[in-house]
């Protein structure tokens, strides 16, 4: 019978497989607690595994990515965009021999910190929370996997790796805040949160466009104003001639995709040979990005997303959509600021004064957790980490109680 597989023929592996580039999981800095390695599991797996069995992670399901979960069950929610990212940013690390544990694990973390109601909501928190210190989603992610999931009797949060957590960092593009003090001074970030960042945007401006056709914001006539389009629509009907109706759709979308994936591969590494790469740390010294797309498909791309900001996010449907959300949202605020005692128990004893509240002055705080002083970013927690219809139920419950809940 075959020996079992352990650590250390995967890291052996790792080292024989992996491009010199590529983010060894010997040489991750480790985790804010110390543990014990796993028997067979390199750290990276058990960061990837820690992000999809996390609360967070679930909640997704019912957040907004551009509409609504109320609008149909066809169009993305935040965790199917999130799964796209991981399917794309995977084929690209695999292609490209970078660490697939590493990128697969900050492409599902990628986005659990956003609030609900999309971007509208983010830009509602922002707006409560400007006298302290605003509302970024990929910081509250860091807090969410640092402090706020509760899963471990060991430590607070998930422990994740440090260069897991860094891609919070590197994601938000605050480097300046007290978030980003440990993660400041190392260089740039590793070839796989690259990639995860260029991946979201193809994923996402891929499927704006599949949604927005299925609902009928935009025609296939109005598309054929953007070149991006046009090109890739061109391709699929000499293949195809005749192709009509949603065969037709998925086929240009496929071809969209595929574009973008072919050009971020091949601009690339095309990059990573012009600069010489030979280890992650000459990743970390690069002053320039390494992964990306040729300036050609670039401006293609941001022609594509001009069309997407000017006739689908702002569309009407949508604009009233997400201005209900932020009127949600601000609503929630002001309420359980006013009045704190409403909030949950476990989320009123992360805040410091709440022993100031008769009758809830006995409760300890939560072990593990440092008492936050500001009722407001207690309160903002609590909101950003609601899926869209828990914050609908919640404002039905306490401005509209006759309503059913």
């Amino acid at each position: 019978m075959p020996s079992a597989f352990t650590l250390d023929d995967w890291l052996d592996r790792e080292d024989a497989w992996l491009a010199p580039g590529a983010l060894r999981n010997r040489d991750s800095r480790g985790r804010r607690h110390a543990e014990p390695a796993h028997e067979y599991r390199s750290p990276f797996q058990r960061d990837r595994e820690r992000i999809v069995y996390s609360s967070s992670f679930r909640r997704m399901t019912g957040k907004t990515q551009v509409l609504v979960a109320s609008v149909n069950d066809h169009h993305r929610t935040r965790l199917t965009h999130t799964l796209e990212v991981a399917q794309i940013a995977r084929t690209v690390a695999r292609r490209l021999r970078l660490n697939e544990d590493l990128t697969e694990a900050i492409a599902l973390a990628h986005d659990i910190g956003h609030p609900p109601f999309g971007h509208a909501g983010e830009e509602a928190l922002n707006e409560c929370l400007r006298a302290f210190g605003g509302f970024n989603h990929n910081l509250y992610g860091l807090r969410r996997v640092d402090e706020l999931e509760e899963r471990y009797p060991e430590f607070p949060g998930l422990n994740l790796t440090f260069e897991l957590r860094e891609a919070f960092v590197r994601h938000s593009g605050i480097l300046n805040g007290r978030e980003g003090d440990e993660f400041r001074d190392i260089g740039g970030p590793p070839l796989e949160a690259q990639v995860v960042d260029v991946v979201d945007s193809i994923a996402y401006d891929t499927h704006d466009i599949d949604d927005a056709l299925g609902l009928g914001f935009v025609t296939f006539d109005e598309l054929h104003e953007i070149e991006f389009w046009r090109r890739a629509a061109e391709t699929v009907r000499r293949v195809h001639p005749g192709l009509r109706g949603p065969a037709f759709r998925g086929a240009v979308l496929r071809e969209l995709l595929a574009w973008q994936v072919t050009d971020l591969l091949n601009e690339t590494a095309r990059r990573i040979g012009a600069s010489r790469v030979e280890s992650a740390d000459d990743v970390r010294r690069s002053e320039v990005p390494l992964v990306g797309f040729g300036a050609e498909t670039l401006a293609w791309k941001q022609g594509l997303e001009r069309f997407l900001r000017e006739r689908v996010y702002r569309h009407h449907r949508v604009l009233q959509m997400t201005a209900s959300g932020k009127r949600i949202l601000k609503s929630l605020f002001d309420e359980y600021t006013l009045f704190p005692e409403l909030l949950p128990e476990k989320h009123l004893r992360r805040w410091a004064g709440a022993a100031t509240l008769a009758g809830r002055g006995s409760q300890t705080p939560l072990p593990n957790r440092a008492l936050v002083a500001e009722l407001p970013r207690v309160v903002g927690d609590y909101l950003a980490g609601m899926t869209d219809r828990f914050a609908q139920r919640e404002y039905r419950r306490l401005f509209q109680p006759t309503m059913d809940v």
